[in-house]
């Protein structure tokens, strides 16, 4: 059974222990970083826009005003 140890580590003693990693391990460390930061910033985009009162209709409706404008664009 493995138990959890909790440490307080500062921002400045992370960024130290950083520093001291072997360079393939920094580009390691900052790809899991912007893939942990992109997951977070498209859950909170999907988040945001999440609604239960959009139908497939309204979605075709929006679709075809914004077809007829472009073709009427296109022909003047």
């Amino acid at each position: 059974m493995k138990e959890a140890i909790q440490l307080d580590v500062s921002f400045d003693q992370v960024l130290k222990m950083v520093k001291k990693l072997p360079v393939q391990q920094k580009i390691r460390l900052s790809k899991t970083l912007q893939k942990d930061a992109i997951d977070s910033k498209l859950t909170e985009l999907l988040t945001t826009f999440k609604t239960n009162n959009l139908s497939m209709d309204v979605i075709n409706e929006e679709v075809e005003l914004v077809r007829q404008k472009l073709y009427e664009n296109k022909k003047h």
